[in-house]
């Protein structure tokens, strides 16, 4: 199933890690790309949608469609993540907006449809969870139809990113993302289905150093100028509130697990969302199987950061997997005192000291 053609829909608030995910799921001759779904969350939808038609131009794929979806969170007012983002969702690169193609009105009657026509099409949710809520309240039956729902958001360990204990996608509108989660416990079409939930556990490991962005840009000096671009505002964003010297790219790892599940490792649990109190946004995962109730999600907490660059730099850049690896060797090295991960095709699990240099 993995090394076949997949049909998703990406789901996405493009927003910086949306447009790399973007890059990632269209280069990749593995997915089938139907549409791109845009909710509000990093940015407006509008100014979401803008973002999508620039990424597709720059690919020359405006073939694919961008559907304009909800404007606002379920219940709870709408807050957008422009500090991280910049004021244009792409680092005040401020690109100019596509012109040839608009995108279209009509998101959750193009997933509805879709679904119902085009069985086994999976869904990538990069952002809030908000268009995918409103299709199962909306339209249940076209649920059949769906292949997989991986979704980029929340946290089992790992702290928040917008509060102590929650991730942005489930803060931003929580009361979708546990109209999602409860569905898959209780809608009988989602009840032999989970939700792949790629959390902050696993993509703070997915981390963009300006060595990479330098080594992409050797590559393609068009597509590295272009990532350069639109990520030195998170760069800064990332030193200024986490003291990490480049910055966290989370959602390109969810369109790789879509092709590759052996990117990530992770376990199955009941999961519900919390939309109240100082924990708002909190994914409670039952890992314990304490409330005894269907495994209603995937909740992945490991990764491989080498097998994962390698993955989007081949595919990206389309460079020679073996050449990838033997650069990352050189620059993608950890903390002092800890395990460096190597490529699965090389068993020798190499542990940093300070000093050290990967051979």
């Amino acid at each position: 199933m993995e090394n076949e053609c997949k049909k998703v829909i990406i789901d996405c608030d493009p927003g910086i890690d949306d447009v790399l995910a973007l890059l990632l799921a269209l280069r990749s001759p593995e997915l089938d790309v139907l549409g791109i779904t845009v909710v509000c969350g990093n940015v407006p939808t509008t100014q979401g949608a803008e973002n999508a038609l620039k990424v597709l131009a720059l690919l020359e794929r405006l073939d694919v469609p961008v559907y304009l979806g909800e404007t606002k969170p379920l219940v709870r007012p709408y807050v957008d993540a422009t500090d991280t983002h910049g004021a244009d969702g792409l680092g005040e690169s401020f690109l100019p907006n596509v012109t040839r193609v608009r995108p279209k009105e009509g998101t959750i009657e193009f997933l509805a449809q879709t679904l119902s026509e085009q069985k086994d099409v999976s869904i990538i949710a990069l952002g809030p969870l908000t268009n995918i809520a409103r299709l199962i309240q909306d339209y249940p039956a076209c649920l059949e139809g769906l292949g997989e729902l991986v979704t980029m958001g929340g946290s089992y360990k790992s702290h928040g990113n917008c509060s102590p204990v929650a991730e942005y996608n489930y803060w931003c509108d929580p009361d979708a993302a546990k109209v999602v989660y409860e569905a898959f416990e209780s809608y009988p079409t989602l009840r032999q289905k989970q939700i792949h939930m790629i959390g902050l556990d696993v993509t703070r490991e997915i981390v963009l150093t300006p060595n990479l962005v330098e080594y992409m840009t050797c590559l393609s000096e068009e597509m590295g100028n272009f990532i350069r671009n639109i990520t030195r505002f998170y760069f800064d964003f990332h030193w200024k509130q986490e003291g990490v010297i480049g910055c966290v790219i989370n959602d390109p790892l969810a369109v790789a697990y879509c092709i590759d599940h052996s990117l990530c490792k992770g376990f199955s649990a009941y999961t519900t969302v919390e939309t109240a109190g100082i924990s708002l946004g909190q994914t409670v995962v039952d890992a314990h199987d304490f409330w005894k109730k269907e495994k209603n999600s995937h909740i992945l907490t490991e990764t491989d950061p080498y097998r994962f660059m390698t993955f989007f730099i081949t595919h990206v850049f389309g460079a020679d997997a073996s050449d990838v690896r033997h650069v990352l060797r050189q620059i993608m090295v950890e903390d002092a005192g800890k395990c460096v991960w190597m490529p699965k095709d090389e068993e020798d699990y190499v542990e940093m000291l300070k000093g050290d240099v990967v051979k």
